[in-house]
């Protein structure tokens, strides 16, 4: 088969929990909720073309407002030839008096014939972290470039590697809008005593942006939607009520995309155990995969689901009350849904993280699987560890991503800067809000819906994704308190990969399919 022209997103998954470290190599966290590191150089832009489009506007203090270069480009999606514009730029967001308060960067690629924008949608996209730039879903899946991988996504790919036309690009639908967070890529605060880096400081500002954009742009008539990955469901869900409540702005969708919205359901603590439920059917799918359990896949992770919420909840909610006789026959289950033995389930009190799977399903073999692809299994390196020592399905990817993205920033969109174009970027520590409460942002969501019942809401989940297991978004679907009616809005969309399922050609033709029906 040929190589797929995409790219990956894994900028998502990793930078919650754990302080990283500001030094080079730099540290890489990915969204999600849980930690894993992984090391590269800053990305720094090569050389513009001489015949780029420059414009600048200052303000009265001097401080520079709005960069922006423009190219014009074409592609051809669905068989037809789409002609765009593309401005990279960045876009200074300020106090009421105009002071300066932080600069965000961001690429918008605009259909060129469009006579009324009214009628044409605008898609505003962002990975996670929290501390991701947005070059995942830019050139992994979204927009008119991407980043080839191989056919299934799980093999990486000989360097150096180049961005590529996409046809799965939905820029035939939408206009599109690649926004990177205060410190990621080249966004930058412009106020040392003002901080970004928090759950509410986050979404504020990224919808300050929103705001000025749709303002900027003439863009208040036409159709707006969120799309978030990873942690980025988290910001959508508070952007969803920030925009609305705030500006005024109602959206008309929101896509959740390998997403959480509620951090219990990634991390256990005592006395909550909901991390376990949410993550058991991913690991039905992905011991499925590797051939550890037998049957039809979407029977056993229904299957899976129900003994999930049924009589595996019951077993961990009655804690050490649980007879002997209940323990061995919830191992048993557990372990037909798992692959992993009764005896290692026993041992760890029912309660297997992902981890700790990751590293026991294929251990006879000496192999460890991925996080965000747990289709990908590579050699283990750490044979006596308890845990994996590293996440070959972002090994991937990593590389690809780093040198697409900068071949492209200089040579594709024309942009200079002296700066480091942060992919991951180091936001530790981050404000997470209230003391004494765990992240949930599900009820500012439910909140956006009840006030705009024509707010619709696209989840799409992928079965090996070990990062952001689909359980822990639909437990918070399933919770949010929003009017009956209004769940008829709520749609969810299955894939055969992890995490950044689009890496899969298969799925990332779905995924089109999928985002193309949901907009139209």
């Amino acid at each position: 088969m040929k190589n797929r022209k995409s790219g990956l997103e894994v900028g998502d998954t990793i930078a919650m929990i754990m302080n990283i470290k500001n030094c080079l190599p730099r540290s890489y966290a990915l969204a999600g909720g849980l930690c894993l590191a992984f090391s590269t150089s800053p990305l720094l832009c090569a050389e513009s073309e001489k015949n780029e489009k420059n414009q600048q506007a200052t303000n009265k203090s001097g401080e520079e407002n709005l960069q922006s270069v423009e190219k014009k480009g074409s592609v051809t999606i669905d068989g037809k030839k789409i002609d765009y514009k593309v401005t990279t730029s960045r876009l200074v967001i300020k106090k009421d008096d105009g002071t300066p308060r932080a600069s965000i960067f961001n690429v918008a690629y605009t259909r060129e014939d469009i006579d009324d924008l009214n009628q044409r949608p605008v898609l505003f996209a962002f990975n996670g972290g929290p501390g991701s730039s947005a070059v995942w879903l830019h050139l992994g899946a979204l927009g008119p470039k991407i980043v080839p991988t191989s056919s299934d996504g799980t093999k990486p790919l000989a360097p150096p590697i180049r961005v590529r036309d996409n046809p799965q690009s939905i820029l035939d639908v939408a206009d599109l809008v690649f926004i990177d967070p205060v410190s990621t890529g080249y966004s930058r605060t412009e106020n040392k005593k003002e901080n970004f880096h928090g759950l509410d400081q986050d979404i504020k500002s990224v919808g300050d942006f929103i705001r000025r954009w749709v303002t900027e742009n003439k863009r208040w008539g036409s159709p707006k939607y969120l799309l978030g990955e990873s942690y980025g469901g988290v910001r959508a869900a508070g952007l969803s009520m920030e925009l609305q409540n705030r500006y005024g702005m109602s959206l008309n969708g929101v896509v959740l995309l390998s997403s959480l919205m509620d951090f219990r359901t990634l991390r256990p603590s005592i006395g909550n155990d909901l991390s376990y439920i949410a993550y058991l059917p991913a690991m039905t799918a992905v011991a499925h995969y590797h051939g550890k359990v037998k049957g039809d896949r979407n029977t056993l992770v229904k299957n899976s689901q129900k003994f999930a919420s049924g009589d595996y909840a019951t077993a961990l909610l009655k804690g050490y009350a649980l007879s002997q006789l209940e323990r061995e026959n919830i191992a048993k289950k557990l372990s037909a849904f798992t692959g992993l033995s009764a005896s290692l389930i026993l041992q760890y009190d029912l309660r297997i993280n992902s981890s700790r799977f990751r590293k026991e399903l294929l251990r006879d073999q000496g192999i460890v699987i991925g996080r965000f692809d747990a289709r990908v299994a590579w050699p283990v390196q750490e044979k006596a560890s308890d845990t994996p020592y590293y996440d070959p399905s972002f090994s991937v990817a990593k590389g690809a991503f780093s040198t697409a993205m900068l071949g492209y920033l200089g040579g594709g969109l024309g942009w200079v800067d002296e700066k480091p174009y942060e992919i991951i970027a180091n936001v530790h520590p981050w404000d997470w809000g209230k003391k004494n409460d765990i992240v949930n942002t599900s009820s500012r969501l439910a909140v956006a819906m009840r006030d705009n019942p024509h707010l619709r809401v696209l989840v799409q989940c992928g079965h090996t994704d070990l990062a952001t297991p689909p359980g822990g978004i639909l437990h918070s679907i399933d919770h949010m308190k929003i009017p009956q009616p209004q769940r008829k809005n709520i749609t969810v969309k299955w894939y055969d990969a992890g995490h950044m399922f689009y890496l899969n050609e298969p799925d990332l033709k779905k995924m089109r399919r999928d985002l193309v029906e949901f907009i139209d």
